[in-house]
């Protein structure tokens, strides 16, 4: 797999892609943001993965993801030692697939790039045979002013559509397919990051609380304590 690693210091990507190399991977290094970006421009040999450092010497890591989202669909794992929940929101909010803080073991990182790249297809046109039966169409699902299409991966709240990051997308039509069924967080990871790998936990944590502010009503997805989480469908007025 060709992975693009977006890290400004030397050794630190030095080390890193030695790693990876005993790993597969062919690593091509940009130092910078702007390196980075020429690196993913129409024509040139696309990247199964991104590793996006954003302590960047000449662009702000947070602009540096919104641009490669428009660029491209490729996977983005940000690599930094912010480790506030705010930060992590941001990032998945601007498009990143996942959020691994500094510093990190590698073998945790390894695991979270095998489990972003399985899913490499863009979200326009990502879909399972779940989405299309044989008898037509899916209809939307309907919740309160939540309308989830799922063929389309379109969400909108009251008749205004929320762009969503295809995990988020994810996570929200896995639980909105049986509103009010408690799915054990271990279900959710296996299904949704089609991994059974432990430290997903807290990228999940972070999702969670990622839809909740993107779709404007926290109570939709309920914590069950010890257990996982459960839409709550909100009432029809």
């Amino acid at each position: 797999m060709r992975l693009l690693l977006v890290e400004d210091d030397n050794h630190v990507a030095a080390a890193l892609s030695a790693v990876l190399a005993r790993h597969g991977f062919d690593v091509t290094h940009a130092r910078g943001g702007e390196e980075a970006l020429q690196a993913l421009l129409p024509g040139r040999t696309p990247f199964g993965v991104i590793l996006l450092d954003l302590g960047l010497p000449d662009r702000d890591g947070f602009e540096v993801c919104g641009r490669i989202r428009r660029l491209t669909a490729t996977p983005v794992i940000m690599v930094t030692a912010r480790a506030d929940v705010r930060s992590r929101i941001h990032g998945l909010n601007l498009g990143a697939d996942d959020y691994v803080v500094k510093p990190y073991d590698p073998m945790e990182l390894l695991a979270r790039i095998h489990a972003v790249s399985r899913r490499t297809v863009p979200a326009e046109t990502t879909g399972t045979a779940d989405d299309t039966p044989a008898d037509g169409p899916r209809p939307p699902l309907r919740l309160g002013p939540l309308t989830i299409e799922l063929p389309t991966r379109q969400v909108a709240v009251g008749g205004s559509t929320v762009p969503l990051t295809r995990k988020e997308f994810d996570l929200l039509a896995l639980l909105a397919q049986r509103p009010g069924v408690v799915f054990r967080r271990e279900q959710i990871i296996s299904e949704v990051w089609r991994t059974s790998w432990e430290g997903t936990g807290r990228t999940l944590e972070v999702h969670i609380a990622s839809l909740r502010s993107k779709l404007r009503m926290p109570a939709l997805i309920e914590t069950v304590r010890g257990v996982g989480y459960r839409l709550v469908p909100p009432p029809v007025r």
